[in-house]
């Protein structure tokens, strides 16, 4: 006689209580995928009203006032609350217990206080953004976060303690991956998700507390007049400019990093080969957190700063363009001559590739002084962090939502809609920013609400690009909650992927594996002849 079925963790309790309650790093990864949907949908309904107000030159549908507050509303929101959580504390949190063949993480409690402190934080900010509203924008640039009359402080207090949950999710992953790997699991042979998840906790760890002593600096300067940022008490304002980039360069890594790490699965499952140089990818990664830490000076090129410090910072943000070269390089050795499958995920993995190469080419154009200088504040700024900080992490969110939402709920999509639905999201995206690329280069500054009138075009071309994205996002909400219910049945591995979590059941059972995991080879194994590709 059989053994029975184990318990599907979705299955493990239906009360809100045993959610509210759990330790469960699967409930947790869930429970914090909800949330940064929620925030996403949020900021992506700020970043609509923006663009209606910059259809027309002069006021369309709000003053200036309302205009600084609500992009400092949509900063705020999508880089703390959504883009920095999204994929390490949604979806690392759901899988690298079960990549690794452990239980759960190391500290489950902790993980549950993770969330409960995002919670907090996001409550406080959005409080502080609704009862006045900060118009500092997401970077609270001192002297005028310092001196305005907006409610900045319980925005600054809410990020405060979402820098918390940060660093106790980054301290729980590297805790986890040193101490409960499963036997025979050495260090190349995780899965490159993993590797990416684990550099991306080094930065977080190591990044946050930096951040969090500048905002409570900045709210000591604004409650008790310390005069740390005050030139006229013998402060320095250019130093909150060096405390806030030597975190908020970094930052940008927290959000790629892991994105990284969702596409490099991705392109093995979707080619049925292995990555193309292992090594290379996973030394890549920990460069990248490394250098990360050296190039915050490229965003004070117009501050007045030596010419020997733009260049010694211009040459180690072009660092980071070598490492990214080798992942690029890496995933296309990996397509090449690939069985592929057309699936959702690869169309966002190609996403992901084509935003994260345009974007980081114009990166590389920006770490030299001259055109820095050229595009400094102007609207090919706000195109360039959108290609590289949104675009490719919403590309490699997409495509982490699409390839393990049969894992994490045991239900497949409409393929042929999901098809559909990236396609429109990807050129949703092109047509939104490339136009604000062209304002930029003709002298558009960025955060003003009003422009001359031959401005107007491209304004209007971003804002019909922003509705197609409106559209494309309202397609994936509605098949996925469709799918929650009435998708088929997915089976255990619906792609035939050889990835490590594919091991257990989907969805998993609530201690992940019903027998101990072995691992005779490495990850992303498709040597064998007899992988079949996804059904």
């Amino acid at each position: 006689m059989s053994p029975p079925a184990a318990e599907s963790y979705l299955s493990d309790g239906r009360t809100l209580w045993s959610w509210l309650t759990t330790h469960d790093h699967k409930r947790i990864g869930v429970m914090f995928l909800v949330l940064t949907l929620f925030f996403f949908f949020l900021g992506g309904l700020f970043a609509l009203a923006l663009r209606i107000e910059l259809l027309t030159p002069g006021r369309t549908v709000m003053g200036h006032l309302a205009y600084n507050r609500m992009f400092t509303l949509h900063g705020v929101t999508m880089v703390w609350l959504f883009m920095i959580p999204a994929i390490p504390s949604a979806f690392g949190n759901f899988l690298v217990p079960l990549m690794i063949g452990a239980r759960d993480v190391a500290f489950p409690r902790l993980n549950l206080a993770s969330v409960y402190l995002y919670v907090l934080g996001a409550s406080v900010a959005l409080w502080g953004m609704f009862e006045g509203g900060a118009d500092t924008g997401w970077t609270f640039y001192t002297p005028y976060s310092t001196t305005t009359g907006t409610a900045v402080l319980p925005v600054l207090v809410g990020v405060f303690i979402i820098g918390f949950s940060t660093i106790v999710t980054g301290l729980n992953f590297i805790a986890t991956v040193h101490t409960l790997r499963a036997p025979g699991l050495t260090w190349m042979k995780l899965p490159l998700f993993v590797w990416a998840i684990y550099g991306t906790s080094i930065i977080q760890v190591l990044a946050t507390p930096v951040l969090g002593m500048v905002l409570a600096l900045v709210a000591l300067e604004r409650v008790v007049g310390a005069g740390i940022f005050d030139p006229a008490r013998g402060g320095d304002p250019l130093l909150f400019q060096h405390l806030f980039w030597f975190y908020s360069h970094p930052a940008v890594y927290i959000m790629v990093l892991p994105s990284m790490g969702v596409i490099s699965e991705a392109v093995s499952a979707f080619s049925r080969k292995n990555a193309f140089s292992y090594r290379m990818i996973v030394y890549s990664t920990l460069g990248i957190a490394f250098v990360g830490f050296f190039t915050w000076g490229h965003h004070m090129f117009a501050s007045g700063q030596s010419t020997f410090g733009s260049g010694a910072f211009g040459a180690m943000s072009m660092l980071v363009a070598i490492f990214t070269a080798i992942k690029i390089f890496s995933w296309l050795g990996t397509l090449y001559r690939g069985s592929i499958a057309i699936e959702s995920p690869l169309l966002y993995t190609l996403g992901f590739m084509f935003f994260l190469f345009f974007g980081g080419m114009i990166g590389v154009a920006y770490a030299t002084t001259s055109l820095n200088l050229h595009w400094h504040d102007t609207y090919s700024v706000v195109a360039h962090f959108h290609f590289i900080m949104v675009g490719a992490t919403v590309m490699a969110f997409l495509a982490a939502l699409h390839y393990w939402f049969p894992k994490m709920f045991g239900r497949c999509f409409p393929a042929k809609l999901a098809n559909g639905a990236a396609v429109l999201i990807i050129f949703g995206f092109i047509a939104t920013f490339v136009p604000q690329f062209l304002l930029g280069n003709l002298g558009m500054p960025r955060r003003y609400a009003d422009y001359p009138p031959h401005f107007q075009s491209l304004h209007v071309a971003s804002t019909a690009g922003a509705s197609l994205l409106a559209f494309g996002f309202l397609a994936i909400a509605g098949y996925l909650a469709w799918s929650l219910r009435h998708g088929a049945l997915a089976g255990d591995n619906p792609w035939g992927s050889e990835g490590f979590e594919w091991r257990s059941a989907s969805p998993p059972p609530t201690h992940n594996f019903s027998t101990p995991p072995q691992y005779p080879t490495g990850p992303h194994e498709y040597s064998r002849e007899e992988v079949p590709h996804a059904a």
